[in-house]
């Protein structure tokens, strides 16, 4: 059967006061779990908890009536959606007690997409974003761990060089397999804060040589790119497909979530994972979850090591 999305009338980009743009944060949304049209499922979700008094990281949600004008104006934006980004990054820094791009307390984001129905792997994500090589000494500072400071920010250059930019994930992968072949090591956790330098520096490189062009400091322009990309996203071939097979019809097309980063990489005290109420493979109704130690959420899904059970 076919999944169907409400009818929505035409949006008029023009029109003074639209809002695009919904907040949550500090116990209190300005959304809820009814507007899964406007925000997506992730957007009214966080949106839900937060408004129930779950401590959800705070941040926005761009709603998917942008998608829908994003392409019917030729993948570009309405006009006030600037003004109504830079407004609730001021709120996100307020809530957070940080700054986009300061050097001595930077504030990182990340970037995600959320439909209205589920669709999920078929869409982009960035994280860590808003790191340069300011920010990244600032992040030095704040947190006292050199090595997850550029662990992120080689984390950063990779999703944002291969989902904003096009650069081919297995040529990142591949300079990073380089690294711990010449120092002799198995794990990416045995690099250390230098290594890590190196793969940086690597890593930029490749970047410069597939774009033309030096990847990007000011971290309102990485912002700007990757909200479009993730934009983007919704009509790539994947999703696409994705849509075709499982006959979902009628939505306008993906919000975006912007959310201050939790970072589960800074060490063996940290790390990250998922869980179920039911198992996902059999359906049984019992707690089910996995975890990775002095990690991010990729790492979970990428494959590339082996979670534990969450017991």
């Amino acid at each position: 059967m076919a999944v169907m999305a409400r009818k929505k009338s035409k949006v008029n980009q023009s029109k003074k006061g639209s809002k695009y743009i919904y907040f949550f944060g500090s116990g209190k949304a300005e959304g809820n779990a009814g507007m899964k049209q406007l925000l997506g499922g992730k957007g009214a979700n966080l949106a839900e908890m937060t408004n129930l008094g779950i401590p959800v990281p705070p941040g926005f949600t761009i709603t998917t009536e942008v998608c829908d004008l994003f392409y019917k104006l030729g993948r570009k934006y309405p006009q006030s959606l600037k003004a109504q980004i830079d407004e609730n990054l001021a709120k996100l820094e307020n809530a957070m007690k940080a700054k986009f791009g300061d050097k001595n307390n930077p504030l990182l984001v990340s970037v995600r997409s959320g439909a209205a129905v589920s669709m999920p792997g078929m869409m982009d994500t960035v994280l860590n974003l808003g790191l340069n090589a300011d920010t990244v000494q600032g992040l030095i500072i704040k947190t006292e761990n050199e090595r997850f400071a550029w662990d992120s920010y080689r984390r950063f250059i990779q999703m944002f060089g291969d989902v904003v930019m096009g650069v081919p994930h297995e040529e990142f992968e591949h300079a990073l397999s380089e690294k711990k072949k010449q120092l002799g090591v198995k794990n990416d956790t045995d690099l250390n804060a230098n290594d890590l330098k190196d793969v940086v520096r690597s890593y930029k490189k490749l970047y410069e040589q597939h774009t033309g062009e030096e990847f990007p400091s000011d971290p309102r322009e990485q912002l700007d790119k990757a909200v479009g990309a993730v934009f983007g996203s919704w009509n790539n071939p994947r999703a696409n497909k994705y849509r075709q097979l499982h006959d979902i019809r009628g939505l306008l097309g993906t919000a975006v979530n912007v959310q201050a980063m939790v970072f589960g990489n800074m060490g063996d005290n940290s790390g990250t994972g998922v869980c179920f109420t039911r198992d996902p493979s059999t359906g049984q109704r019992i707690f089910y979850g996995e975890y990775l130690i002095n990690a991010q959420g990729e790492d979970v899904v990428a494959g590339f090591r082996t979670p534990e059970p969450i017991l």
